[in-house]
């Protein structure tokens, strides 16, 4: 575990990481554990990454002002679950903003949630709605909590507990899921479909079936998880370079990624929230771990 405390511009801001229990390592990347007062008030976006994300609010319910679905109305959740999209998230930054935010890969949610991840995907969920019984017992027992250790201990026994396979993607969706976070989206589709022996047709149905993004929008949101990624390090490159190390064709190119996947340059987003990002060193939507 491992745990920051820093104050910036006038607020407190507290992290604790945490890996997931053997048992849950296939299905969490990890638990991060945020308490940041005296912000100032308005709104986060949150952005299109590789991780699913599962939310628990340990202050008042998150508000999300709009969603990946744009005829999605706008709703607070005292504890969500996001599955993969291609858009960005508004979320209303209350001035005290204490929980804990858990990234889960796309096996979680036949293993974890008991939904295929392309039932939840570009959508945002109460956990009580996915979850039932069990999300309103996870709710309860890290409320109960007295400290993060005994709080992400909570989420591990209750989400342990009830792992099963109630769902799990094709070996060949898995392969292609997994060859393109390793090459960081930079695979075309059609060497994709050959490495797992299907057509590009066939691999597109069933991957956009279990995963709820096409091959070639998944490779986009991982390309684009890497760049922003890159842009949160404290001696990152600049734009032009990060494009490159990134896989796209030039700086143009990965701004117009970020205007369609993100609704804003990577130049707006830097000036808006990377200042609290460099001196926390967290973000909320920003991915570790294994794919």
């Amino acid at each position: 575990m491992t745990q920051k405390e820093v104050d910036t511009r006038g607020s407190a801001v507290e992290m604790v990481l945490r890996r997931p229990s053997a048992e849950l390592s296939p299905y969490v990347d990890r638990y991060v554990g945020y308490r940041q007062d005296r912000l100032a008030s308005g709104t986060h976006q949150g952005l299109p990454s590789r991780s699913m994300t599962l939310i628990i609010s340990l202050a008042d319910p998150v508000t999300v002002l709009s969603m990946p679905d744009p005829t999605a109305t706008p709703q607070a959740f005292p504890g969500l679950i996001s599955g993969l999209h291609a858009g960005p998230v508004t979320i209303a930054a209350d001035r005290v903003q204490y929980g804990i935010h858990v990234e889960l890969t796309p096996w979680a949610a036949g293993a974890l949630l008991g939904h295929p991840a392309g039932v939840l995907a570009s959508g945002i969920y109460d956990i009580r709605d996915v979850l039932g019984t069990r999300g309103s017992e996870l709710l309860d027992r890290v409320r109960e909590a007295p400290d993060w250790t005994s709080r992400f201990a909570a989420i591990d026994r209750v989400l342990g507990a009830h792992s099963e396979r109630a769902w799990a993607p094709r070996p060949e969706v898995a392969q292609a899921w997994t060859t393109l976070v390793r090459t960081g989206g930079r695979v075309p589709v059609n060497q994709l479909a050959r490495h797992v022996g299907w057509s590009r047709r066939h691999l597109g149905e069933r991957f956009r079936t279990e995963l709820g993004l096409s091959p070639k929008t998944a490779g986009r949101v991982i390309r684009f998880d890497r760049s922003h990624t890159a842009l949160t390090r404290p001696a990152r490159s600049g734009l032009a370079q990060i494009a490159v190390e990134c896989g796209y064709a030039d700086q143009a190119h990965l701004t117009r990624e970020w205007r369609e996947l993100a609704g804003l340059t990577p130049s707006a987003w830097m000036a808006a929230e990377l200042p609290f990002v460099q001196a926390s060193g967290f973000e909320l939507t920003a991915s570790s771990g294994h794919g």
